[in-house]
């Protein structure tokens, strides 16, 4: 079973991403902040990770960053899922790591087509 780790700060955003993955097969766990997240992927290494990149603290920009520079974390794909949705958001994102970007907000059929894409 597929397992996705779903950064996201919002719980009722992490609630919907989540229920959304169950429905369609996915083992789920999840992270409020990314610094947590960052602990999680390293202990748990999930087959993908989801995060939102505006959250206080660390940004989801610099999670990936900072996945993409661990040895443990480096291989794991990321789908940013975030409102930012200037074209330079999302090449900033890619930049910084990201496999896939989609843009709040989303319909489930996007986000599970996302998470497809990075598993196959």
């Amino acid at each position: 079973m597929i397992t996705v780790l779903v950064v996201e700060d919002t719980p009722s955003e992490r609630e919907l991403i989540m229920n959304y993955l169950r429905e369609n097969g996915y083992a789920v766990m999840s992270s409020a902040n990314a610094k947590d997240a960052l602990n999680k992927a390293a202990q748990y290494l999930p087959d993908v990770i989801i995060t939102d990149v505006v959250m206080p603290g660390m940004n989801g920009y610099e999670l990936c960053r900072s996945l993409k520079k661990n040895p443990a974390t480096k291989k794991l794909p990321i789908v940013l899922c975030t409102s930012k949705n200037q074209a330079l958001d999302r090449l900033w994102g890619m930049r910084q790591g990201a496999d896939v970007y989609i843009t709040k907000p989303f319909t489930r059929e996007e986000l599970i087509r996302a998470v497809k894409s990075v598993c196959l």
